[in-house]
């Protein structure tokens, strides 16, 4: 005989955004009133727009320098944010403890040293052969532990190292995806009885020029004019990146009972897809796991993580419109940016946040949000890729 699938609630949230630090800093923000204001940079990085990190003190979560010196930007993000997690969900700091935590983490790849790239590049400009100047600046000029950070498990790592979470450890790549992979696994793990708590999300530095460039060339970027996510379409589509950590604390219900902690929401579905959007393909996957989701449209708030990109925005957003008439709809990439890996994990974040204290983002102001005058008993969060990648998770307020 199988064993019944257990429940799945979220019992600590780690949170960090242009919006703030931690639950009641983003709660706040979201839920002020009129029409909601996000933080956005649009000077340093101009005519392209970043929400910035807020000012944080790293020694809070990180107390060792040396621990802070050896991460780069994204890692320390990570990290932060899975110790206000932790912190969140009151699990005790002792090892022993901390030793039963898996962990699941999204990442994407390791920060570039831009004053050592600028050097290359203009040392090499004009050299018929600049390959023996090249090899002998990355030996003079890069750190030795840059090359380690290309290593996406090094998150990871430093959550372990720092926060004693000594669990099995996984790490997905793939951007979009592999924040969905993250949590739908994380869940599915504790369903079944293979994990009793999890600590699953994600990190992401989106103020880097490397980035900035590689994603103007792919034609990503929201360009000159600031817009929310929902008002964009043709020649003013695009993304803004947000630079962002979002951790979560899943745990079986009976393990959460057993040491009396308070949860946000009940987990009840979470899965994601990808392939190709030709021909329609995107609107019938998404679809279809909106269908396997189940969600009931009375007071629901629906957050769509719509990228802004032209096309999959507006089909994603007829999409929910017709399925969920009644719901409330707010792209939550408005407020925070896009965080690609860490993107899906903050939206599921904030959703729980929001759950448990009853509340509806505010409207953007752009004109294509509804006002909604009910308090939230159910979340439905989704997850866009700016390439590929569709993932749904439903969760409900406890």
């Amino acid at each position: 005989m199988t064993q019944a699938a257990r429940d799945v609630l979220i019992t600590g949230l780690g949170l960090v955004s242009s919006l703030g630090e931690g639950v009641e800093a983003h709660v706040s923000r979201l839920s002020a009133p009129g029409p909601l204001q996000p933080t956005i940079e649009a000077e340093r990085f101009a005519p392209s727009f970043v929400h910035p990190l807020p000012q944080i003190d790293w020694s809070r979560q990180i107390p060792k320098k040396g621990d802070q010196r050896q991460m780069e930007t994204w890692q320390k993000i990570g990290v932060y944010a899975a110790g206000l997690a932790l912190e969140d969900a009151a699990i005790p700091a002792d090892e022993a403890t901390r030793a039963g935590i898996d962990m699941i983490v999204s990442a994407g790849g390791g920060e570039r040293d831009p004053d050592v790239d600028a050097l290359v590049m203009s040392r090499a400009r004009g050299l018929d052969d600049p390959q023996p100047l090249l090899n002998e600046l990355l030996s003079s000029e890069l750190r030795p532990t840059l090359f380690l950070a290309q290593l996406s498990n090094l998150l990871a790592g430093n959550i372990s190292i720092v926060h004693k979470v000594t669990g099995s450890s996984r790490t997905f790549m793939g951007e979009e995806s592999a924040g969905m992979s993250a949590v739908q696994i994380a869940s599915a793990r504790i369903r079944s009885g293979q994990s009793r708590v999890c600590l699953v999300g994600g990190a992401f530095s989106a103020e880097r020029l490397d980035l900035l460039t590689n994603y103007e060339l792919g034609g990503f970027l929201l360009r000159d004019h600031w817009l929310p996510v929902s008002g964009r379409s043709g020649e003013t589509a695009g993304l803004a990146p947000g630079s962002m950590g979002a951790f979560l604390v899943l745990e079986d219900a009976e393990h959460a009972a057993e040491r009396h902690a308070t949860a946000y929401a009940k987990l009840r579905f979470v899965a994601g897809d990808r392939g190709s959007r030709e021909d329609g393909a995107f609107r019938k996957r998404l679809s279809r796991l909106l269908d396997e989701a189940g969600a009931r449209d009375e007071e629901l708030l629906v957050l769509s993580g719509a990228t802004g990109l032209d096309g999959v925005t507006q089909s994603e957003a007829e999409l929910l419109r017709q399925t969920y008439p009644l719901a409330a709809h707010r792209a939550y990439g408005t407020a925070i940016g896009h965080g690609f890996e860490a993107h899906f994990p903050a939206g599921v974040a904030l959703a729980a946040a929001l759950l448990a204290g009853r509340k509806i983002p505010a409207e953007a102001g752009g004109g294509e949000e509804r006002p909604a005058d009910f308090e939230p008993k159910r979340a439905l969060v989704t997850g866009v890729g700016h390439v590929r990648g569709e993932g749904v998770c439903l969760m409900e307020a406890v």
